[in-house]
């Protein structure tokens, strides 16, 4: 059984496919950037709208909470309606959102409208994977994703870049603003090159199983969350653990007696799929917070503008673009065990490196410890994604397309909430008793009282605070390094065995 075209497509010639790459890397770029772009505008975005600090954190990941939740349910809507049709109207939607988003008046509209933008991205994303898969086979499908992976790693890295260009000229919703262009270039080549491709026995769509999966995913984050920041003494976050694992049991339980799951867990019977999930899942755990933080660090410890701290992240993306290329080359060599592993090792020297940053240090040390990060984690994503996408048939490209960016978005969020909180944790415990509240939530809290006091106490009370941050940094950094070790280990022993050429399987 394979994927039927739905429309008469002309003949992929070597200048088409490079379009139709083009066209998959910069939609992923859009989301990729879109979910940093925000970091870089929280001070200013919190002096305008004052939100809480719950409504912050659910301004920062709201957007990748939403994506998650709904790309399993994304990835198969796309196998049934075809995915480039799904991916253009999803653009439209994305590009409409962006505008509202921008001129957000409140701290709560702009959640919903963040958890808006995450949805429609949820179908942008499955789908770019799912025409790269149907394109593309073996060595060269293996190329393909290195350069898409690598590119999107710069898309990561292009957010606190951009959004530091725009907030050095204008308001904060700016940085939302740029993506209507992007759209209006995705739709308008889209049209003519991408080819459209879908599941031909798509069978019914479960809405009880959408509804778990989205209530479940959301509930486990939520605990997670309000656990590492507020601790266990909160009834909501008992209820939401209880709602949240309950509901993916039952998600688990319904899938095998439906004749179309919505998520096909037969996929998790090959070692190959289900290894690379879950070592996807933890290196995104580990990763996507070093975003966060280093801006954070760039712009409220070494005090520069927003401008010059995106410049700062150019090194970080430069190494993904260089492991993004040697993916390929070095699975040949190594195989996809040994290539997945040098990424993670890559990856937990990078956090040891990141470890030893103090107040002053120097940005050539810093150059260096962001392009061995870089490099390791696009070595992990290419050869991730790679592998999941080709060790299922092409008629099942949308589902486990979804499954694998639902592992990097998940864990990427889950990162951001848990390795944020716990910095924010470390942070409190290292002020001294006597810091105003404001102060104590944050580092940028603190940079707003410290401007409010006269010029000697607003100094000592900044100097306490960065210093505060920098040693939370520190050992929320060791204990990433950590886990990515492990990671290794788990990569190493899961991973071998598997081809280094995957070609297309049978049903």
């Amino acid at each position: 059984m394979t994927d039927a075209p739905t429309t008469p497509d002309r003949a992929l010639t070597p200048a088409r496919k490079a379009a139709i790459i083009g066209v998959c890397v910069l939609v992923q770029i859009l989301t990729a950037v879109d979910m940093t772009v925000l970091h870089l505008a929280i001070p200013a975005l919190s002096e305008s709208l004052r939100p809480t600090t719950t409504q912050a954190l659910w301004i920062a990941d709201g957007y990748g909470f939403a994506l998650a939740g709904l790309l399993i349910t994304a990835g198969n809507i796309g196998d049934r309606i075809g995915r480039k049709r799904l991916l253009l109207a999803g653009a439209a939607v994305f590009g409409l959102v962006s505008v509202a988003t921008a001129y957000a008046p409140s701290a709560e509209l702009l959640i919903v409208l963040r958890i808006l933008l995450g949805a429609s991205a949820a179908t942008l994303i499955p789908s770019t994977l799912s025409i790269l898969r149907n394109t593309f086979t073996g060595k060269e499908r293996t190329a393909a994703i290195g350069v898409s992976s690598g590119l999107t790693i710069l898309g990561f890295g292009l957010g606190p870049l951009i959004g530091g260009a725009l907030l050095s000229h204008f308001w904060w919703g700016s940085v939302f603003l740029i993506n209507v262009p992007v759209v209006v270039v995705v739709i308008a080549v889209g049209i003519f090159v991408l080819p459209e491709s879908r599941n031909p026995v798509p069978g019914r769509l479960d809405g009880l199983s959408v509804a778990l999966s989205l209530v479940g995913i959301l509930g486990v984050v939520y605990t997670i969350k309000e656990i590492a920041y507020e601790g266990l003494n909160h009834w909501d976050v008992y209820a939401a653990a209880v709602l949240g694992a309950g509901s993916l049991l039952a998600f688990v339980l319904r899938q095998p007696r439906l004749a179309e799951p919505l998520m096909d867990l037969r996929l998790f019977r090959n070692r190959a799929f289900s290894a690379t999930v879950v070592t996807t899942v933890l290196a995104m755990f580990a990763q996507l917070a070093v975003s966060v933080i280093s801006t954070q660090y760039f712009q409220l410890v070494n005090g520069w503008s927003p401008l010059k701290s995106g410049l700062a992240g150019l090194p970080g993306m430069g190494g993904a673009l260089i492991g993004g290329t040697l993916g390929a080359v070095l699975i040949k060599s190594l195989g996809r065990a040994g290539t997945v592993t040098l990424g993670c090792l890559s990856s937990a020297i990078g956090f040891v490196l990141y470890s030893r940053t103090d107040v002053g240090t120097a940005y050539a040390y810093l150059v260096v410890t962001m392009v061995v990060f870089g490099i390791g984690l696009a070595l992990i994503l290419t050869v991730a994604t790679d592998t999941v996408l080709g060790v299922v048939p092409k008629h099942r490209a949308g589902a486990a397309s979804a499954v694998s960016e639902t592992a990097t978005e998940l864990g990427g969020a889950l990162g951001i909430a848990v390795l944020g909180s716990v910095l924010g944790s470390l942070y409190r415990q290292g002020l001294p008793a006597d810091v105003p509240a404001p102060a104590r939530e944050t580092l940028a809290g603190a940079a707003q009282v410290s401007a409010q006091l006269p010029a000697g106490p607003g100094a000592q009370l900044l100097h306490t605070a960065q210093h505060a941050f920098i040693g939370g940094l520190q050992v929320t950094m060791l204990g990433a390094a950590g886990l990515m070790v492990l990671v290794a280990g788990v990569a190493w022993f899961a991973l071998r065995g598997v081809p280094k050429v995957l070609e297309d399987p049978a049903e």
